[in-house]
């Protein structure tokens, strides 16, 4: 019932009061068949009876079984500027449309499909049409160099500050970012981690900090009314003083570089190449049996997710475009994680 497979250990003794087990697989065998057997009953069940068959399923494409898909053509899109001899294919075109017309997007693409132009057609469209004002396009530092010359062999007139590796130096990032929040670029190339080197305002981190306490705390509430595990509230409360500490550390480091912060460049769309350099979130579950769930995640995917959230606050929901080829390598946690970044109100809306 809890979806727990059966192992069936036999206690061998060892002399002088000591014991250890081992496997007995004959009958972990004969036990995991009764478990499938039962499933299999459960299922014969559920079905059994028109009414409650009914109940079910209807329960079912109500909750989950109700979402179509759009399908976005883009064929219609005539991107002026564009270098006439570069035609984009058909799905590139129905991509951009989607970035357009649908807000956050993830082009999960295989390798080489092409969504570096994707995404910068929709930079220039969106800027063009009036949906954003200033873009960041974050990518790896290796492809700095190339992403730029790219852009401009897409659109030869467009106006693009590149950063480059000493633009982040501490004597110089003030002036860059500077340059980033009084100029008007179609789009500001730079690195994943100069884009974390720009802070996001102190307040916002701790109302963030504060909710996740909050959920967590109410969570840990829940479990001891049900008189749940013992561990996972002790899982929980570890983790609510982890948050409180970082709550702490925050407060104490005042301001270490008093750069301009994230909110105040003016910038209302990101495009983030390479994606899955930020699937390392911290995810809350009170479930147990689920892999990739980690308490604790990496410092810059904290960063994109504050981010990523302004961003949907002031665009509701439109002006982030996330790229990658590998959007889930290991676990379900990773499709979590990205839906975390890209449609947090969808996932209330469903109560997830």
């Amino acid at each position: 019932l809890n979806l727990k497979t059966v192992t069936v250990r036999d206690r061998i003794d060892d002399g002088d009061g000591k014991y250890h087990y081992e496997v007995n697989k004959n009958e972990t065998m004969l036990a995991r068949e009764k478990q499938n057997m039962i499933k299999e009953k459960f299922k014969e069940w559920l079905f059994s009876e028109p009414e409650r068959r009914q109940k079910y399923v209807e329960y079912y494409n109500e909750t989950f079984n109700n979402i179509r898909l759009r399908e976005y053509d883009g064929s219609h899109l005539q991107f002026p500027g564009m270098n006439p001899a570069i035609e984009l294919k058909p799905h590139q075109k129905n991509a951009v449309a989607r970035i357009l017309l649908g807000g956050n997007t993830l082009l999960a693409h295989c390798v080489g499909a092409g969504k570096s132009f994707e995404m910068m057609a929709a930079c220039m469209e969106q800027k063009r049409l009036g949906l954003a004002n200033k873009t960041i396009m974050v990518v790896p530092k290796p492809l700095i160099g190339q992403t730029a010359s790219e852009f401009l062999r897409l659109y030869p007139s467009a106006n693009i500050l590149v950063a480059t590796e000493r633009d982040f130096e501490k004597s110089r990032r003030k002036q860059f970012v500077s340059r980033i929040a009084t100029g008007d670029y179609d789009c500001i190339i730079m690195s994943h981690s100069q884009f974390e080197k720009i802070p996001i305002s102190a307040e916002r981190k701790e109302r963030m900090l504060n909710e996740q306490i909050e959920e967590i705390s109410y969570a840990i509430d829940e479990m001891k009314e049900r008189n749940g595990e013992r561990w996972t509230v002790k899982q929980m409360e570890s983790q609510k003083k982890k948050l409180e500490e970082q709550l702490k550390s925050l407060s104490d480091e005042s301001r270490k570089d008093d750069l301009i912060t994230f909110e105040e460049l003016g910038v209302d769309s990101i495009m983030v190449d390479e994606a899955h350099n930020f699937k390392n979130l911290a995810i809350f579950s009170k479930m147990n049996n689920v892999s990739g769930i980690s308490s604790s995640g990496a410092k810059k995917s904290t960063d994109m997710q504050l981010k990523c959230q302004y961003l949907s606050e002031i665009n509701d929901g439109r002006g982030i475009v996330f790229a990658t080829g590998t959007p889930i390598s290991n676990t379900m946690c990773e499709m979590y994680v990205m839906q975390l970044y890209l449609q947090k109100a969808a996932l209330e809306e469903m109560g997830i």
